[in-house]
C-alpha cells in the first residue's frame, strides 16, 4: 500500500512559504488523499513508479465520474505542487508532473454508444442479483433524461411527477428544469422501489432515489465503477462514464430529427437560457418530442 511522503512538511511549506489558506491547504489535502486511493487501487506501490500517464489517466478518472471542471484544476494545481516540492526534497529522482500533458488535451470528446450498445449494456445487467435492478433503473433514467450525474444521484422521489411522466431535475446554480423521463425508465424506478430499495434504506435514509450499502446517495465514483462492471459484462470496449450516456441521449435524439433548441432545453444548457432568441418550451411539446426520437420512450 502506498504512502505519499512529506504530505505534513508540503502542506506546511504551503502554508508558510506559499502563504495559502488554511482551506486551500486542507483542499491540496484532499486532492492527495483521493489519488493516493486511486494508486492503491491501481496497485502503484512506490512513489518512484509514479508516471505521467499514470498521472493522466487519474485526470482522465476525474474527467469521466464528473467533477467539475475547477476541482479537476486544483486537483492539477495540488499534484504539480506535490511532487515538484517532494522532487526537490530527494524523495523522488524525477518530477512525474513535468511531462503532464495539459488538461486540454488529456479530455478527449466522450464516446457515443450505439442504441444496440445501449441495449447490451442494459441487458447485461443482472437483476436477479441484489442491486441488479437498482442499477438498471439508473442506467435507464441516465439514458432517458440526459441528467448530469451529480443530477442523478441527488435526484429525490418528490422530483419524479409521475402521472405526468417528467422528472424536475436541479442542475448547475440550482435552476430548475422540467424533463420527460419516459415510459421505461420508470417501470425501472418502480421496480426498484417494489422490491430492492428497502434493501438500501436506513433509518437515516433521506428521500434520495438512488443508495449505496450505507443507504445513502451514490458518489460519483460509486456509480463510475456500477457502469465500468456493467460494460465489461456487455463486451463493449469504448471508453464509457456516466457523461456517455447525457452525450449519447442528446445525440440520439438530434440523429432521430429532434430540434437543437429543445435537446439544449432538457439538457439545461446555461447559454441556451440566457440568449435572447430563446424562447420557452412548453413541457407537452418537450414530452413530444422525447416521445417521438427518443429510441426508449416506450415499454414494447
Amino acid at each position: 500500500m502506498i504512502e505519499l511522503p512529506c504530505i505534513d512538511t508540503f502542506l506546511a511549506y504551503l502554508r508558510l512559504e506559499k502563504t495559502l489558506s488554511a482551506n486551500t491547504a486542507e483542499a491540496y489535502r484532499y486532492d492527495l488523499q483521493r489519488l493516493a486511493s486511486f494508486l492503491n487501487q491501481h496497485r502503484i506501490e512506490q512513489v518512484s513508479s509514479i508516471s505521467a500517464d499514470i498521472l493522466s489517466r487519474y485526470i482522465q478518472i476525474l474527467y469521466d465520474i464528473g467533477f467539475a471542471s475547477t476541482s479537476i484544476q486544483r486537483s492539477i494545481s495540488s499534484m504539480r505542487s506535490y511532487f515538484a516540492f517532494i522532487a526537490s526534497e530527494g524523495e523522488i529522482a524525477e518530477d512525474p508532473t513535468e511531462l503532464l500533458e495539459s488538461p486540454r488535451s488529456i479530455r478527449s470528446l466522450p464516446e457515443v454508444l450505439l442504441v444496440e450498445e445501449i441495449e447490451r449494456i442494459f441487458n447485461a445487467i443482472d437483476i436477479t442479483k441484489t442491486g441488479g435492478i437498482r442499477d438498471r433503473a439508473m442506467l435507464e433514467t441516465l439514458y432517458a433524461t440526459g441528467m448530469r450525474v451529480s443530477e442523478l444521484l441527488s435526484c429525490t422521489e418528490e422530483q419524479i411527477l409521475w402521472d405526468e411522466g417528467l422528472v424536475r431535475v436541479y442542475g448547475k446554480g440550482s435552476k430548475e428544469r422540467i424533463v420527460p423521463i419516459g415510459e421505461i425508465a420508470l417501470h425501472w424506478i418502480k421496480e426498484y422501489y417494489q422490491s430492492e430499495r428497502h434493501l438500501f434504506a436506513k433509518p437515516h435514509s433521506d428521500s434520495t432515489i438512488f443508495l449505496n450499502v450505507r443507504g445513502k446517495a451514490l458518489s460519483r465514483m460509486g456509480i463510475w465503477k456500477i457502469i465500468q462492471s456493467h460494460v465489461k459484462s456487455a463486451g463493449i470496449k469504448k471508453s464509457v462514464s456516466p457523461h456517455t450516456f447525457r452525450h449519447s441521449f442528446a445525440t440520439h435524439l438530434l440523429e432521430g430529427g429532434a430540434d437543437l433548441r429543445t435537446v439544449q432545453e432538457m439538457l439545461g444548457h446555461a447559454n441556451i437560457v440566457t440568449t435572447e432568441i430563446y424562447t420557452h418550451v412548453d413541457r407537452e411539446y418537450l414530452r413530444e418530442v422525447h416521445r417521438s426520437f427518443h429510441p426508449r420512450q416506450k415499454r414494447n
